[in-house]
């Protein structure tokens, strides 16, 4: 060992005696310090701007330092572009000159040589590392509560990186006595190395291969705080199979042999490269660390423990791919290996998951293919996507087959997923939405059915022209109950829902909850006795009323002590119809889902176009508790009927037709003064209230709300005010089923939420990094090169 740090030294002395080392790193810290600056004074900025701004100002460790676009994603970009230059002449270097014949005749082996040679550039790594600590230390001061297991992983990965270009350049500069081409083979190499993920993805085991020697994006888990054994091993792999090859090469040089044998040696270190690759990236030989303060990048307990339930059984996993869908790339080959990091969270947990993909082509549900393809049939529009996407439509189900095999209709013919355990069997989707791949909160669901036969069950009274929830209509409750591609609908949270009708039939005993939405004529006898009943044996109930139909509800809601108050609620605004109230939550509410306090803390209200107040006796069989408060300073009840302008304006929040900007334009055609002489009433309304009492021991819990378009498709997808109305709408039904859906996957929020610098300290901070530090570095470099020059 003590030749392999001679080695080393005298390669550091031949790098730092000549500029180009010195410029590297200067240049380095430059563009580092660039990086960084830009970062934080963007944070800066944003936190100096204050108001709503505030509120996406969080996880600033990994905005910083860990995104793609961050201070390590930058870095790590442009990192080809150094090491190469400092490789070039390792090995070229004493080719060229000859001096590589006297290392053979030296009683140095050819380990000694390759070794030596990299640990001086695994020291010149270090170096470069240093550079970049600077400004991680910088970050630990600068951010309140850094991550800093996280930015430690981060070092982790640029160090490791660095040092498997090194190894990467040190080969090539084993080829070739030119310096320059070493550097180009080296470039190209690199490159090579970050697209051959991409080569072969349609064979099984050649796919699992170029996976494993794809250098792309292979330091990301290591930037989010995750270390695991596959990412680790995958950099050591490749340092060992270039600096394999590099010893053979430098024998080779050296000793007569047949080209069999020196091929046989290049043969064994790759394909014992590639064999420790893939057993080290098999989901059960991986080890994980999580270095996040909220583990972040590890299931959360509920979902771990669902998941460890299912671990007795193997789990399959079949996808069934549309070629005419939006998600068909989501399950084509090339896809593969992404959506197995996807699910890596899962595999972690449990290894006995089987995957399979069955693609076809059938025309999507509501699709528009044959107005955009017009004279052609199914078939030949399918032709033109095979023909785009390089597949062979025979290859393919036809839909008569895929049919035959699976209803998908419900399914509206999207990339589906369908899970099979035990027997048992359910749909995990995809969503038309930014992050389209379910969340943990998703995944877990779609577990939980398959371990437990029974679902909390939603019904919905159908015969009084109540809400529907199989139309997309404004006004109706498809998004929220059984919209297969919405995230946040009941079907996607665990729920099953279905309609009831009460004219000839009880109310099954099976249901979690009974919801009344929005009934506009009075309930027959029948169905009046039988509401009676479900609430004397303690069945949980909604109802959701509207203003005018105040005298169609009040007498089933007259024996719970609330009654919904006549006229309708106003709320002053600028931009906004006066009949648009946004009430408060209250603290009550905030106990109901840590989304919703969350919302709470954000001060985010519920939007309810159309509201009535509700009113309550105190002291009855029930506790009563007010989820939702009016704004005692901008709202009152009315019960003068109002104008037929203010009711146009107000009923252009309804038309489907409309888009949220030109509601709010229009809205401001009628205006609504207060006024006591008229009954006008201003106060803190409750607008949505919670009932519970104990009956026959178990818990019953009632919801009544004075609005019903606050569950509406169209409030659901409100645009021109932010609102809590997801989170509130699911809390409702969590609250009912006893917080068993959804299921909570939350985390503790994020504590690096600010910055300990303001815009004058930023600009010294500014003039430090980018140009006193390089400054001195420089400095110190010439000095050295000047009195190495003169000695």
């Amino acid at each position: 060992m003590k030749t392999v740090f001679r080695i080393a030294k005298a390669e550091l002395r031949s790098l730092f005696y000549s500029p180009i080392a010195w410029l590297l790193i200067i240049v380095f810290m430059i563009q580092s310090a660039l990086t960084y600056m830009d970062q934080l004074g963007n944070t800066v900025s944003q936190q100096e701007l204050g108001g709503t701004a505030l509120l996406y100002l969080d996880t600033l460790t990994f905005r910083i330092f860990t995104d793609i676009f961050g201070f390590f994603g930058s870095v790590m970009r442009n990192l080809y572009l150094y090491i190469p230059l400092l490789t070039m002449s390792l090995i070229s270097r004493e080719t060229s000159s000859g001096t590589i014949r006297l290392l053979y005749s030296s009683p140095i082996s050819v380990w000694e040589i390759v070794f030596g040679k990299y640990l001086s550039m695994m020291i010149v790594n270090l170096l470069f590392v240093g550079v970049a600590g600077i400004f991680v230390v910088s970050g630990v001061f600068q951010i309140k509560d850094a991550e800093i297991g996280m930015l430690m992983t981060a070092m982790l990965g640029l160090y490791l990186l660095l040092c498997t270009y090194a190894a990467i350049g040190l080969f090539m500069s084993s080829l070739t006595n030119y310096q320059v081409v070493a550097a180009i083979c080296t470039f190209a190499t690199i490159g090579v190395l970050s697209y051959v993920e991409t080569w072969w993805q349609g064979v099984e085991f050649v796919r699992d291969l170029t996976y494993f020697l794809s250098i792309n994006g292979r330091t990301q888990n290591l930037m989010e705080g995750l270390v695991t054994t596959k990412d680790v091993f995958y950099f050591i792999l490749i340092i060992y199979l270039f600096l394999g090859l590099s010893i053979f090469k430098l024998k080779a040089g050296m000793e007569s042999k047949p080209a069999l044998i020196k091929t046989s040696r290049y043969l064994a270190v790759v394909v014992s490269a590639l064999l420790l690759g893939y057993l080290s990236s098999r989901p059960g030989m991986i080890g994980y660390h999580d270095a996040t303060s909220n583990k972040n990048r590890t299931l959360t307990p509920n979902a771990q423990q669902i998941i460890t339930e299912l671990k007795a059984e193997p789990l399959e996993v079949i996808a069934y791919n549309n070629l005419l869908s939006n998600f068909w790339y989501m399950g084509s080959a090339q896809y593969y290996n992404k959506n197995q990091a996807l699910w890596a969270p899962y595999l972690r947990f449990d290894q006995n998951i089987t995957f399979k993909t069955v693609n076809y082509y059938d025309a999507p549900t509501d699709s528009k293919l044959f107005k955009y393809y017009p004279g052609k049939n199914l078939e030949e529009i399918a032709e033109i996507f095979a023909r785009n996407n390089n597949v062979e439509l025979k290859s393919l189900l036809k839909p008569a087959e895929i049919r035959k095999m699976i209803d998908l209709e419900p399914e509206m013919y999207q990339y589906v997923m369908l899970l099979k355990w035990k027997g048992r069997q359910t749909f995990l989707r995809v969503f038309d939405d930014p992050m389209i791949w379910p969340s943990e909160t998703e995944v877990s669901a779609a577990f939980k059915r398959l371990l437990q036969a029974k679902m909390p069950k939603i019904s919905f009274l159908t015969g009084d022209l109540e809400r529907n929830i199989h139309k997309t209509g404004d006004r109706e409750y498809k998004a929220l109950t059984n919209l297969a591609t919405f995230r946040h609908s009941l079907v996607n949270q665990g729920f099953d829902v279905d309609t009831l009708s009460l004219e000839n039939r009880e109310v099954p005993k099976d249901i979690t909850a009974l919801v009344i939405a929005d009934p506009k004529i009075a309930f027959s006898p029948a169905t009046m006795t039988r509401l009676r009943k479900y609430i004397n044996d303690g069945g949980n109930l909604l109802v959701a009323a509207e203003p005018g139909k105040q005298d169609v509800v009040n007498p089933l809601l007259k024996e719970l002590g609330v009654q919904v108050m006549q006229g309708m609620l106003i709320q002053e605004s600028k931009d906004m119809a006066p009949t648009l109230v946004t009430p408060e939550l209250t603290k009550f509410a905030g106990t109901f889902s840590k989304r919703v306090a969350e919302s709470l803390s954000d001060s985010m209200k519920v939007s309810m176009p159309g509201a009535a107040g509700l009113s309550y006796v105190s002291g009855g069989p029930f506790d009563v508790q007010p989820l939702l408060l009016t704004d005692q300073r901008l709202s009152w009840n009315r019960l003068k009927p109002l104008g037929t302008d203010i009711v146009t304006a107000s009923l252009n929040q309804q038309e489907p037709s409309a888009s949220p900007s030109a509601v709010a334009n229009r809205s401001n055609t009628g205006t609504v003064s207060f006024s006591s002489a008229e009954g006008d009433v201003r106060g803190a309304i409750p607008t949505v209230l919670s009932l519970s009492r104990k009956v026959n021991g178990k818990a019953q819990r009632i919801i009544v709300a004075g609005d019903a378009d606050f569950m509406s498709n169209v409030e659901l997808q409100r645009m021109n005010v932010r609102t809590a109305n997801f989170a509130f709408n699911t809390a409702l039904f969590s609250w009912m089923c006893d917080g068993e859906f959804p299921i909570d996957t939350s985390r503790p929020r994020a504590k690096d939420n600010r910055v300990n610098v303001n815009r004058e300290q930023l600009a010294a901070l500014r003039i430090l990094y980018v140009w006193i530090l390089p400054g001195l570095l420089m400095a110190f470099g010439v000095i050295l090169l000047i009195r190495r020059k003169r000695k």
